[in-house]
């Protein structure tokens, strides 16, 4: 056991610093600071709508349902709907906070500048430096500041004339009223997007590069998630035969809406789930078009030899996994294929620095974040150790996601939930 408390920073009091802050407490840590660098907790489930601002649209609704995502020791209240919308999710994340009395140990409206590793007689420590000049050093540092911050724009040959947005821009639907839109992408904030927009352009096309399930939000009359929990003791064999045959029923052909059909297991790309998107296609609203080729003017050349014109086009393409605080030389994580943590949590090389939140699940990050950073809060504690091999296993763990999933940056940190999970319970 550690002879006095350590000094811990957790940055970032969105859902995955809360329960940092949360665990950290519960283990014993006295001195724990956490640096938000906005007016309240909720990371971007606290809506604004001010286009710099990084946060949810203004119709946005989880795409887990809340028994699958809410954490398990403060249930979502039993009002709730099965798909709760943001200002539901933002007050449950301020009752979590309330709960447990979080709002103590955060500093609001106070952002980072810089984060330095200090090495002092071989043991490390960390110097944070603020907006405002002031230096704190910490024994230990909990990465909570979430990857969707930072957008991914996509680079097409040629220029286009009209507005090229990326979906952060996002916020209603308002701005697109009798334009037309060529929403670029088809993961959850694109068909999102799509179908918003449809209410109110004049026209709106959804761009793919490559195809895409669509699952909707319900299965058997439970939500998707629950249905596949329900299924997840059948072997894999026969668990993915019947997904297909169910997701076959309820949808018909990936044809009968004019878009191909993936190639590949319904578990190795991450999940878009939407309920509206082929019912708006079906409609007339919504009209799928293949990739884009090159740009000229307000026209878009497709790879299918299509050619349209819009007045925008609005790119749902991800973000960039980034630290603004630490130098690029030290962790640069931007353009990475593999990002070998073990657990997705430890660096081989900085072990007192921790990644909490930093994985996209097939299913809800709260539970995992919850989990993680217990575990983490074990290791601070000096009740669990971290294993000797820690480069070797943090190499694996990056190696099995390119082999579980879609080649690409979208799956740089993806995860299946239960085995995810599980995994990190079993260290427990």
């Amino acid at each position: 056991m550690m002879s006095k408390s350590p000094r811990v920073a957790v940055v970032g009091a969105g859902c995955s610093g809360l329960t940092s802050i949360k665990n950290l407490v519960q283990a014993g840590v006295q001195e724990v600071v956490c640096f938000e660098q906005n007016d309240q907790v909720g990371g971007n489930w606290a809506f604004t709508g001010s286009v710099g601002h990084s946060s949810v649209c203004e119709t946005t609704h989880i795409i887990s349902s809340k028994r699958m995502s809410e954490f398990e020791d403060f249930p979502m209240p039993a009002d709730y709907p099965d798909y709760p919308s943001h200002a539901q999710v933002l007050a449950y994340f301020q009752s979590y906070a309330d709960h447990f009395n979080l709002k103590k140990h955060i500093r609001f409206n106070t952002k980072i500048a810089h984060i330095t590793k200090l090495d002092t007689e071989g043991k490390e420590a960390w110097d944070i430096e603020l907006e405002n000049g002031e230096h704190e050093v910490f024994d230990y540092v909990m990465l909570a500041n979430g990857h969707h911050s930072v957008p991914r724009m996509p680079e097409f040959e040629g220029s286009f004339s009209g507005e090229f947005l990326h979906s952060h821009s996002y916020k209603s639907s308002q701005p697109f009223a009798g334009k037309r839109v060529l929403v670029v992408g088809a993961g959850n904030s694109g068909c999102d997007c799509a179908v918003e927009i449809s209410r109110v352009a004049s026209h709106v096309g959804i761009s793919m590069r490559s195809p895409q399930y669509i699952f909707p939000k319900f299965f058997s009359g439970v939500p998707t998630d629950v249905f596949a929990k329900q299924t997840a003791w059948m072997p894999q064999f026969l668990r993915e035969p019947l997904q297909r045959l169910s997701l076959r029923f309820i949808q018909g052909k990936y044809s009968d809406y004019g878009l191909e059909a993936p190639n590949y297991s319904l578990t190795k790309s991450h999940p878009t789930v939407n309920s509206e998107l082929l019912y708006r296609i079906r409609h007339g609203k919504v009209h799928p078009r293949k990739g884009i080729k090159w740009l000229a003017g307000d026209k878009v050349h497709f790879t299918d030899g299509t050619v349209e014109t819009y007045d925008v086009i609005l790119a749902a393409t991800g973000y960039k996994i980034t630290f603004p605080f630490f130098d690029k030389s030290f962790v640069d994580y931007e353009e990475a294929d593999e990002i070998p943590l073990w657990l997705r949590v430890f660096h081989p090389e900085h072990r007192s620095l921790f990644f909490i939140g930093l994985v996209q699940p097939q299913g809800c990050i709260w539970p995992l974040s919850d989990a993680q950073a217990k575990l983490t809060a074990n290791l601070i504690m000096g009740r669990w150790q971290l294993p000797e091999n820690l480069e070797a296993l943090a190499q694996k763990d990056a190696e099995s996601i390119s082999k579980n999933f879609v080649e690409g940056k979208r799956h740089s940190v993806e995860v299946h939930f239960a085995p995810y999970l599980k995994s990190l319970k079993r260290q427990l």
